[in-house]
């Protein structure tokens, strides 16, 4: 299983997982899904097709008009101001009216501007962040499911091995019954059988249907257009050490999400203290006298006092989020790297067991069912004893196929939350 970036609009990095068990072929821009499906192809169908991927783009647009407005200086305005009219006496009608028409705005202290810039700018590189851990997630998931896929049509093979074997068994139990050596109970013991295995193949048969459905989810598909996976259940590779996955998953974006809400909360505590320096609003204006004639310029100043000790608090509230970010991706990371831990040892003692299987497990057991076989021919064991050879194959065979399933499983989880390929340089042969 191999991993792999690439670069995709929209955001910095997009990480795509592919399997290097799965047939590599070159992918073209089609309007048909291929019959047979590589996890590559699906992995390309689903990052251009996928609903829950394009949702990012909105949050995009949505930070980055909150860019643009974070970047504005304090609007201006106009104001007109009548004074000294339509009162009694001297003000009765407009005579003695003082009209006053001024420019205000607000002179921003503490570089507020720039520490609003910087908080959203924050906002958006989290935004990023999420959108790459939200992708490596949907394509973890699609991985499993991929592999699900693969196991059911390794376990519809062997279901379909088990009917072989059955219609054997029902063909030798009839010839001895014919020749009076073997008993009706038999025949119809060994027909039962033979109709269970085929239940079981077709159960297995809806399964995988089941499964074409939930891969043609992913790249936002009702209509099964493939007709089987294309892969191979039985190729590891061989993975770098534990302490190298560990530092590849300090570094994952999953982490780095941490990372950049702490680079939020520290932008938010600079414009919390930025707050801490009053704005002063001026105005300017002209003053016309009536009465007189005459003109005059106005200036007006507003500074607000004691900003500083009414925003502590604000400040306080800012530290104190920040350092819940800091014990928060501590326990996060702790929690990553159990998680890696597990899946690391897990997939090692799959293997293990699946090598055990495949090299000294089964070829023993095949040989003991073509003896027994033989034996039976021969009159020599009984009915019973070909069955119990014929089921400790097939379980092993399954155990097979579970094991090889459960590495890639694991080996996927792997990639996922280092965000790294686990290959190194070989491959373990099948």
């Amino acid at each position: 299983m191999n991993m792999f970036y690439w670069v995709k609009p929209g955001f910095r990095f997009c990480l795509v997982i592919v399997l290097g068990y799965c047939t590599l072929i070159p992918i073209t821009v089609a309007e048909t899904i291929p019959k047979s499906l590589t996890l590559k192809q699906a992995i390309e169908f689903s990052l251009d097709q996928n609903p829950q991927l394009h949702q990012f783009q909105f949050v995009q647009q949505r930070l980055s008009a909150n860019r643009q407005t974070s970047a504005l200086k304090p609007a201006y305005k106009l104001s007109f101001d009548l004074e000294n009219f339509a009162g009694s006496g001297e003000t009765n009608g407009l005579d003695n009216a003082e009209i006053t028409v001024a420019l205000s705005s607000v002179l921003e202290l503490g570089d507020k501007r720039r520490s609003r810039s910087e908080l959203v700018d924050a906002g958006l590189f989290k935004a990023e962040l999420e959108q790459q851990v939200a992708t490596l997630d949907l394509l973890g998931e699609l991985t499993v499911t991929f592999i699900n896929g693969l196991t059911l049509q390794e376990e519809l093979n062997l279901a379909s091995k088990e009917v072989s074997l059955s219609q054997s068994l029902l063909k030798a139990v009839k010839i001895r019954a014919q020749q009076g050596s073997g008993s009706d109970i038999e025949v119809m013991r060994a027909r039962a059988m033979l109709n269970q295995s085929k239940i079981r193949k077709n159960t297995l048969l809806q399964k995988l249907k089941q499964q074409k459905v939930s891969v043609a989810k992913y790249w936002g598909e009702t209509a099964v257009n493939f007709s089987n996976f294309d892969g191979s259940l039985y190729a590891f590779s061989k993975p770098n050490k534990f302490k190298i996955l560990f530092d590849k998953l300090k570094a994952s974006p999953a982490i780095e999400v941490f990372a950049s809400e702490l680079r939020i909360k520290k932008a938010g505590i600079q414009l919390a203290k930025s707050q801490g320096s009053g704005d002063i609003e001026w105005q300017v204006g002209v003053r016309q006298y009536e009465q007189s004639g005459d003109n005059a310029l106005t200036l007006g100043l507003s500074i607000p006092l004691f900003s500083e000790s009414r925003n502590q608090g604000a400040i306080n509230a800012a530290l104190a989020d920040q350092n819940a970010v800091r014990y928060q991706r501590q326990d996060v990371m702790l929690a990553l790297h159990e998680q890696l831990f597990i899946a690391y040892t897990q997939r090692q003692q799959y293997i293990e067991t699946y090598q055990q299987l495949k090299t000294q497990v089964i070829p023993d057991l095949e040989k003991a069912l073509n003896l027994t076989r033989e034996a039976y021919h021969r009159g020599r064991i009984k009915y019973q004893d070909w069955i119990l050879a014929q089921q400790e194959l097939l379980k092993a065979q399954q155990q097979l196929i579970n094991n090889a399933s459960s590495a890639l499983i694991n080996q996927s989880v792997i990639e996922q939350l280092t965000a790294e390929p686990l290959t190194i340089k070989n491959t373990l042969k099948r």
